[in-house]
């Protein structure tokens, strides 16, 4: 795959098929996306994503927004479901007031040579916003390129977007998360060292310190599958900020993995959170953390039925 970013001059020689928007999560809405864009390759034209970095929301409001996806997250998803160039376009000013018709002939048609695009219903863009699905059905007929419009999905009578997925982060709700994505909620990252406490209780842990960008469940633990390198473990973690242990207000991911020993630093792991367990608790002594701690333990180990 290749990354087009930090520049707004640039050119694609190939014709592509061309998915735009925020893609934070990328939902079972977003997979109706990219399945027509696979579609388009297997009639010759190049997949290619058009997103903005930092985000409109970021840049309006002059503060990281935590997303479902951060930016390297989404690369390692788009680089897995192989598209063939993503482009981070740089957001300003001047990029917010490009007129919607500018947009699409500037943009789409001629740096990314596209010959089709692919949106959903609620599709916005250029200046104000008021790029919409009606203008670029207009100009499909205009400039003659290939235009596939995807009508949201249902849960209920509720539409499936990110918005409705980071408000059920945000309760905690990962099954029905895992639904409205059709994969588990994730967390990645690079283990670090922490204080070792869990070593020296006979309960070694990995910990990983996601990024300000990354929306985050409520604090306290969950049942999770862990994959570093290949090999899928089961596991037990726990995010917060370890009050227990007086850890500050850093925001950690601290895993346990059912059956494993081994040494996990600097490796990467992609901590996909299954079931919320319980909320993050203050005990008082490390002691009562180490019980309760092994209670959870026994209790994943139930869950996955694992012996």
């Amino acid at each position: 795959m290749q990354i087009i970013e930090q520049t707004t001059e640039f050119h694609i020689e190939e014709p592509t098929a061309i998915a735009i928007g925020k893609f934070d999560g990328i939902h079972r809405g977003h997979k109706e996306i990219f399945s027509n864009l696979f579609q388009a390759k297997k009639e010759g034209l190049k997949t290619a994503v058009f997103t903005f970095d930092p985000s409109p929301e970021t840049f309006f409001s002059k503060k990281q927004i935590p997303e479902l996806t951060t930016r390297e997250e989404k690369r390692k998803l788009f680089e897995k479901m192989q598209i063939d160039y993503l482009v981070e376009y740089p957001f300003a000013q001047a990029t917010a007031d490009v007129l919607p018709r500018d947009y699409v002939t500037d943009f789409l048609l001629h740096k990314m040579n596209g010959k089709l695009i692919v949106a959903g219903t609620d599709v916005s863009f250029g200046k104000g916003g008021k790029g919409n699905e009606a203008l670029l059905k207009s100009m499909a007929k205009e400039y003659h390129f290939r235009l596939v419009i995807i009508d949201k999905i249902l849960r209920g009578q509720k539409e499936i977007s990110s918005s409705y997925v980071r408000e059920e982060v945000t309760n905690g709700n990962m099954e029905l998360v895992e639904e409205l994505l059709g994969t588990p909620y994730f967390i990645s990252g690079i283990v670090e060292d922490g204080k070792k406490l869990g070593r020296t209780l006979g309960i070694p842990t990995a910990n990983i310190y996601p990024s300000k960008e990354k929306l985050l469940p409520p604090n306290g633990v969950y049942f999770c599958n862990v994959f570093c390198e290949g090999i899928t473990y089961q596991g037990v973690t726990n995010i917060g900020c370890r009050p227990t242990v007086q850890d500050g207000d850093r925001m950690s991911v601290e895993t346990y993995l059912l059956d494993f020993d081994g040494d996990l630093y600097g490796r990467e792991l992609v901590v996909e959170l299954l079931h919320f367990s319980r909320k993050e608790e203050r005990f008082e002594s490390v002691s009562d953390l180490s019980l309760c701690v092994k209670n959870d333990i026994r209790q994943a180990r139930e869950y996955f039925a694992v012996d």
